[in-house]
């Protein structure tokens, strides 16, 4: 790793501490409902579903979706399906993993193609939420971290694919 890391925002503590009151909420509310498919949206939201995976306590799959929200740099542009879940959801509960929402465009727009695989239920988790960024009313159902209108970085989330395997989020100044 470089010398020059970016300044932590949320610490790594803070992030597992966090990671194991949204897995004892989600594995209550899902207890005795059978399998939830979590599904992680790539790449950013990989280590997060890992952790949150292994804590839970109902039974679970996982599938991945991708998606392409970025136009150049950091300017957020049109969303497109890059990848489809490859299981069926048909009929079981789903529960789509986010590393973070801060327009809500790209999870309005999963939640709409998720929800033509014909699933019980939908619900949504992410890592970090940007709120004041919030340009279409979506809901979330469990929430990380609420942040302000800041770039990160780590924790599965990059800037031009740098810092993502950073153990915390840290923020960092675009460069275009």
């Amino acid at each position: 790793m470089s010398d020059n890391l970016p300044p932590e925002l949320i610490s790594e503590e803070d992030i597992q501490a966090r990671i194991n009151d949204l897995a004892a909420r989600i594995s209550t509310d899902y207890a005795g409902q059978g399998e939830v498919v979590l599904i992680g949206v790539l790449k950013g939201a990989f280590i997060f579903l890992a952790d949150l995976s292994r804590r839970l306590t109902v039974p679970r799959s996982i599938e991945f979706i991708a998606v392409s929200s970025y136009g150049s740099g950091s300017k957020s542009g049109a969303v497109r399906l890059v990848m489809d879940v490859r299981g069926n959801i048909e009929g079981k509960h789903v529960l789509i993993v986010e590393d973070i929402v801060d327009t809500g465009n790209t999870l309005n727009y999963l939640i709409g193609i998720l929800k033509s695989h014909g699933p019980a239920s939908i619900k949504t988790c992410t890592l970090l939420h940007k709120a004041g960024c919030a340009e279409v009313d979506v809901e979330i159902d469990y929430v990380g971290f609420g942040i302000g209108d800041e770039w990160v970085v780590g924790y599965g989330l990059d800037y031009a694919e740098q810092n993502r395997t950073l153990p915390y989020i840290g923020n960092v100044t675009p460069t275009d």
